[in-house]
């Protein structure tokens, strides 16, 4: 029984091998040779090393904090920069990311944070905190 890797591998050389009947001239003799040679037609010149990027989805499941969080700590470079890959895809690049939340948990095992103050719960409006009755203090 084959599996569904050898299936579509099979189906997909039938599809090559159907066009080579119908366009004798462009193919090569060989499937891995036709596939050779359509990868260097759109090989690039300059071999930069492919970089990932993010979109806005995959950065929440990372970095899970708001938004605006996110957009503040750009406008004060303390996040990676997003950039556009078209007129309405805004990207991050991973390996930014990543080495921005390495930065950050290693900041905050050395305990480099400057930590946000506990609330004083004796300003709060809505639930007063609840004195102890006069009778309980001066029995004490």
């Amino acid at each position: 029984m084959k599996s569904t890797d050898q299936l579509i591998r099979a189906a997909h050389e039938d599809t090559l091998q159907d066009a080579a009947r119908a366009a004798p001239h462009t193919y090569s003799g060989s499937i891995d040779a036709g596939r050779e040679a359509d990868r260097s037609q759109w090989a690039p010149t300059n071999t930069l090393p492919l970089r990932r990027t993010i979109r806005r989805t995959e950065l929440r499941q990372i970095v899970p904090v708001a938004d605006t969080t996110i957009y503040d700590m750009e406008r004060r470079g303390e996040f990676p920069r997003r950039f556009n890959l078209t007129s309405r895809c805004v990207v991050w690049d991973l390996a930014e990311v990543e080495a921005w939340v390495a930065a950050r948990r290693q900041a905050s095992n050395t305990a480099q944070f400057k930590r946000a103050p506990s609330p004083d719960v004796r300003q709060r409006k809505r639930r007063p905190v609840k004195t102890a009755p006069a009778s309980d203090q001066t029995a004490s």
